[in-house]
């Protein structure tokens, strides 16, 4: 029977745990056996520069976490090596980078599973997200398309003046007169 100090300290990283997941848009659940230690210090160096929480986890605490979350459809993953990918700010990140890492590494580096906003997502899921872009990207995006109209009436109203022989600079010169 494990002692009573032991038994806190899992309860509170389980609490840890399952606070870290319900607050992330995203996690990604990996299998990392046999990447090396300098594959490993850049692979978190890239993950902690976009904002991604990574870290090793073992595997009955993490599955304490998730059902205590109402995830229990990741138990059957949660064996072997198991690291945790979670992102609070922009949930596309760690699809992205880690995707390239699982291409670049092989079989040395598989994701096992992912959530987004406390559901579950199936293999082809996954794989949708990471053909999106990141968040910024996509914000800037859109701002483009929202701006693009005004852009385009502000060059027609400039060349209309232009062509009827007046200047932006002229109202405000007569103003000030």
């Amino acid at each position: 029977m494990p002692n009573a100090k032991v038994l806190s300290e899992k309860q509170a990283i389980v609490e840890a745990l399952a606070e870290r997941i319900q607050k992330a848009g995203s996690g990604i659940l990996i299998d990392y056996k046999g990447i090396t230690v300098a594959e490993d210090t850049e692979l978190r160096t890239q993950l902690r520069q976009n904002g991604v929480n990574y870290t090793v986890v073992k595997n009955t605490l993490t599955r304490k976490a998730l059902d205590k979350l109402g995830m229990s459809g990741l138990d059957d993953v949660l064996n072997g090596t198991t690291s945790l990918a979670t992102a609070e700010n922009d949930p596309i990140a760690p699809f992205s980078i880690l995707t390239d890492y699982s291409k670049k590494l092989n079989e040395r580096f598989n994701i096992k599973a992912a959530f987004m906003e406390g559901q579950i997502l199936n293999e082809n899921e996954i794989a949708e997200m990471t053909e999106l872009k990141s968040k910024d990207t996509l914000y800037a995006k859109v701002l483009g398309t929202m701006i693009a109209p005004i852009t385009g009436l502000a060059v027609c109203l400039g060349q209309i003046l232009e062509q009827k022989g007046g200047s932006v600079e002229a109202p405000a010169a007569e103003a000030a007169e």
